[in-house]
């Protein structure tokens, strides 16, 4: 370790990070629009948009990123006739397309767990569909979407590696690989291994602290406040906790 020299390799490791990060977070974007837009035309009665969302979220989330990935990369230009501008554009329409299909699931279901009482309050207070969903429905909705969406993210921040198999976009562990075939860093591959595992984790658990907090600010808005200390323990909560308000009552 003693010989260990990072200096020469520090801007390229801080680029790959950045373009790691940037990865992450313009894919969850683009994939959150995707998943609001096709989970709720999966839910529309008029069968030809529901049937639209119905295919390209099966077509997702039933084939390969990888394969996804590559036709996107190679297979869609010369199908469409078109040039990507920059090598990262295909990366981020696969990942997006991808976990927008999952999260479409995680919107359609969070919708549909909403308790039918409120759908009907709603319908009671002569409110029109748009602003039933808007006032009523989606702020329900959106407590039981996080969690899912958490878990989605992380899952999205562990697959941006693979743009290591496209060619010109440098992303962390690339920047990594090179290192490690360098004269450098040749003899240092266990320690890379580690420090990039250690990266992850932290860029992971820093996305899970950002969302448990949003999660905590959606239920307070619904007059269910949490503790800052209960957001960001490691254990789990209490048997008494899991109980639903009404039972608390009772209790």
């Amino acid at each position: 370790m003693s010989d260990l020299d990072l200096g020469p390799w520090l801007d390229d490791f801080r680029s790959g990070l950045w373009v790691t990060i940037y990865l992450t977070l313009i894919c969850a974007a683009f994939a959150l629009v995707l998943a609001f837009v096709l989970g709720m035309l999966a839910r529309v009665k008029h069968i030809l948009p529901r049937t639209i969302a119905r295919t390209v979220i099966e077509l997702f989330r039933g084939t390969s990123l990888l394969v996804q990935l590559f036709w996107f990369v190679y297979a869609f230009p010369l199908v469409a006739g078109i040039v990507w501008t920059e090598p990262v554009i295909p990366a981020i329409v696969a990942f997006s397309l991808n976990f927008g299909a999952y999260g479409a699931e995680v919107v359609r279901g969070a919708i549909n767990a909403v308790p039918t009482r409120q759908w009907e309050a709603a319908v009671a207070l002569n409110l029109p569909p748009f602003q039933r969903m808007r006032r009523v429905i989606l702020p329900q909705a959106v407590p039981l979407m996080i969690p899912p969406f958490n878990n989605l993210l992380i899952q999205l921040l562990k697959s941006t590696p693979l743009v290591i198999l496209v060619p010109g976009v440098l992303d962390f562990l690339s920047v990594g690989e090179r290192y490690r075939r360098s004269p450098e860093g040749s003899t240092h591959y266990v320690f890379l291994y580690i420090a990039e595992l250690v990266v992850y984790f932290l860029l992971a658990y820093a996305f899970t602290l950002i969302l448990r907090a949003l999660e905590a600010r959606a239920k307070a808005r619904l007059g269910r406040a949490e503790p800052r200390r209960k957001i960001f323990r490691f254990r789990g909560p209490s048997p008494e906790e899991e109980l639903p308000e009404e039972a608390k009552v009772l209790a």
